[in-house]
This record gives C-alpha cells, structure tokens and sequence, in this order.
C-alpha cells in the first residue's frame, strides 16, 4: 500500500512523476498517523494548476513533460523517520516511543520538494515573512532564499514583518516590501535583516493583520515557541477559513528541535564555540596550573557543548543540562580538577548554560519566549573554582570565557549557507503544494515536511546514554560527576 496508502487511488498512473492530471487529496480518517499534513483543500476546494516552477539545469525551460520528469517530488514519496533496527533493548542509543516500546516500527514522513501540480496562482500569491526570538547565524540566508525562491515561481507581493511578531501591532515599522535585489546579499552578515524580537501579541491582532493585508502565505522562522505561535495562529485561522497556509522553518541554534538531524545555524554554532574552547586552551596551558572554562549555549540540549568538545578536542570536563553533578566530594568536579592540575598543570572545562541549575540561587521564571530564565552557571562554577583553590591554598590562573554573543551574531558557514537555501526553497514548495501548519526539517539526511505540532512535543535532548555522548566523554577522560551509589 505504500507510506501513504489514500493517495494510491488519485495517482493516475502518470508514466512522469507529478506531470500527469492533478490530483486531490482528501483527509480520510481511517489511514490518518500523526506526520499526517493538513491540506487547505480538505477546507476549500481549488483547482489545481501545472507548476511553473522550472530550471535550466533540465534542458528545456519551457518544460516539455520529458525533460521535466526528475525535477518533481511524487506525492508518495516518503523518508524514514527512524532507520536504525535494534537487535536488543540493551543496545547503545536504543530508543523508545512514546507507549515505552524500542522494537523498530516503520514510521514516515513526507518527502519534500518542488510539485508538478500547485494550488495558488503565483500572481494572486502575497506572501509574509518574519524572523522570531534570538538572533542565529543563518536568518538572512532563510530570507533570501525564501524572497528568491517566490519570485522564481512568479510572485510579485512579499511582505518582511519587522522585529518579529510585534512587526503585526507595531505603528512605527509596518512591513517591508521585499524583492531579490533587495535581499541580494543580506546573506553575508550576521543577525537579521527583518529584526528579531521575544514574545507574541494577541493572535486576534495577528490574524486581523493577515486577513487585512490579504497574506496567503506566512512563513515563520523561529524556534519551539516561535513554531508554537504558528500552530496557534493557524488554528485561528482555520477557524475563519482563511485561504492562508502557515509554513515553519525550524531555527534554534541548541539544535534542539524535536525529529530533527539538525538545525541551522547549528554547524556554526559549533565552529565558533570550538574557537573559544582552544583560545581558553592556550590562556591555560600558557599560564602555571591554568583553568580555561567555557560556557556556551544550551538551555535544556547540551548538542553545542557536546560537538564542540569533541571538534576541539582539548577539553578535560564537559557538563551538560541532561547529565547532573556535584561539586564537592570524593567524587565531585573540583576533587577531580585539582588531579588534573597535579598531573598536567592545566584544566579545561566546557560547561553548557542550563548545567547544574539545581544548584544556583535563582528566582527561576520564563522570558517574553516561554524559555525558562537560568542563573549564570558560568560565573557561579568559576567562582567556586576559585574559592575550593583558594581554601586548599593551590594557586590557580582561572580564565572564563563566554562567546554567546559573538557565536550568535556571526554569518553562517559555507555548510549552513547551503543548508538554510534548501530550507528556503522547501518552505516555498510546500506552501505552493498547499500544505500547512508543517515546518520543514533533515531527517537521515533527507528534507521532509512534518506537522508543527510533532516537533514542538518537548525539546529535543542529549540521550546520555546515546553512542554519541559515549564519545564525548571518552574524548574528555572525565569520570561520572556523581556518587556510584
């Protein structure tokens, strides 16, 4: 029957993917799973159009069926969500699903890509973009890729949203009108041509917003709660019957995100981090019983912290929010320290922000972004270092470290270039393919859509028992931070 078996019986038989008559695809409850996507003709009936979505790369521009056969994505085309086949329960990395089972189960997600057939005229399109939450390397390319892949399809109207959702209730930034040579090389710096902001406004105004300024595709760059907004906003709007279709595209620099092999900004993110990691490497080991410690980024997922020590290389200690500690003791972190110093006469430690704040003194709370509020773990574990060796009466020459401004600002690397233009054009495919309130996403190496409301489940979070944390800690030596017992 295929991944999605309702849409064997509107597959034509068409002998080129997607280049034979349309076809329609109801929502049928009995072959519904949950990386199902809605599709604005389950609410309105359109007709579809032949895509005039082409490139050169084909031979013939005007798109003669024959030559344009291997540029489509089929309908049916599917990607494995999880692939690896564990022969035991006790295997490294083995996962569970939600009902606490780990034998495998083929699970699919929808293939993404350009379509032969679309549901909106490319002329009659007014698209909307707006970037939310905290600045991430990449944004600008998103935007680009996003304005340029609409104008290659026809689209004339495209809306910037500035300083993120506040762009809908603000008087003194309306929107900007967005073209390719306005956007042209915004990818060659940091931050965000459209502005960033925390927060939502009443979606009421949002949505009053959309319907005003007749926007029929909103996109959506942020993170788990930025993705949040969009599932709310189109639930709105799908209670107005608005012919709008509401598209994600996953930014978190934690890497975080539910499903996904990785999101961008992330190789960056890495590469930057790693830099700090070794100029805190060279201030120690320059420097009689020198301790370099790093705090980098991650709230609740310790993927940076962990990529990065083992990109560097140089690391003794790596703590991380998903594994706790303790401080003191036989087998706390400073008891440990203070051999390294011995043995070598320097200590490294990287220390990811959400680590140890059990053990902090802080009001707690959530930003404008739902994002818990944390104490500085950096100060506050550079501190303690300094206080037990002081008391021991070791000298030490501490130095701290905190890149999180500068990872965030900078432009994104040649790896994240390429990623954020394949999530810009994916974006803009589906939106034309008439799906909404999906995000777009690399699974197993392959660009999928799968539901907003999958990935905003929980955030995604370092397995300590997964194979690739085994190798962090063997890169680093450390031993576990707490009692055996």
């Amino acid at each position: 029957m295929g991944c999605f078996p309702f849409l064997k019986k509107y597959d034509h038989g068409s002998k080129f993917f997607g280049c034979g008559p349309p076809r329609h695809f109801p929502y049928y409850p009995q072959f519904h799973d949950q990386f199902d996507l809605p599709h604005l003709c389950d609410q309105v009936e359109v007709e579809p159009i032949e895509s005039p979505y082409k490139t050169k790369s084909r031979g013939d521009v005007n798109g003669h069926a024959s030559n344009m056969h291997h540029m489509y994505v089929h309908d049916n085309d599917c990607v494995l969500i999880k692939v690896v086949h564990f022969g035991s329960e006790t295997s490294v990395g083995v996962q569970y699903d939600d009902n606490g089972e780990w034998k495998f189960k083929p699970i699919w997600a929808r293939r993404a890509g350009p379509r032969a057939w679309i549901y909106f005229s490319p002329h009659m399109v007014k698209a909307a973009i707006v970037t939310c939450g905290g600045l991430c390397p990449g944004l600008n390319d998103v935007i680009r890729q996003i304005v340029i892949s609409l104008e290659v399809y026809g689209v004339k109207s495209i809306l910037g949203i500035q300083y993120g959702f506040k762009g809908f209730v603000d008087k003194n930034h309306p929107p900007i009108m967005l073209t390719k040579k306005l956007v042209q090389t915004i990818n060659m710096s940091g931050g965000s041509f459209l502005g960033v902001s925390r927060g939502c406004p009443p979606l009421e105004d949002i949505v009053n917003k959309l319907e005003e300024w007749n926007v029929n595709m909103f996109f959506v760059i942020g993170g788990n709660g930025s993705h949040a907004g969009a599932f709310a906003i189109y639930n709105h709007c799908a209670k107005r019957k608005l012919k709008l279709v509401v598209v994600g595209i996953p930014k978190t620099i934690d890497n975080d995100i539910e499903l996904l092999d990785k999101t961008f900004g992330f190789d960056t993110a890495v590469e930057e981090a790693q830099r700090a990691i070794n100029a805190a490497y060279i201030e120690a080991s320059s420097a009689f019983n020198g301790v370099g410690i790093v705090k980098l980024m991650g709230r609740q997922s310790g993927y940076i912290t962990m990529y990065a020590t083992i990109a560097s290389g140089q690391v003794d200690i790596v703590l991380i929010p998903e594994v706790p500690f303790v401080m003191d003791g036989k087998y706390g972190i400073l008891d440990y320290m203070k051999k390294r110093i011995q043995k070598n006469g320097i200590c490294v430690v990287v220390i990811a922000e959400g680590a140890g704040q059990e053990q902090l003194d802080n009001n707690g709370g959530m930003d404008a972004s739902g994002n818990p509020i944390l104490g500085d773990v950096g100060k506050w574990f550079t501190n303690k270092v300094k206080e037990h060796f002081g008391k021991a009466k070791i000298p030490i020459d501490a130095k701290y470290i905190d890149p999180t401004y500068m990872i965030r600002a900078r432009a994104c690397n040649s790896s994240d270039h390429i990623f954020c233009s394949i999530l810009g054009q994916n974006a803009v495919h589906g939106a034309f393919a008439r799906y909404t309130n999906f995000t777009i996403g690399l699974i197993n190496t392959h660009y999928c859509f799968l539901p907003i409301p999958m990935v905003i489940r929980r955030p995604r979070m370092v397995d300590p028992n997964s194979i690739m944390y085994h190798r962090c800690v063997t890169s680093t030596g450390q031993p576990n931070f707490n009692n055996p017992k």
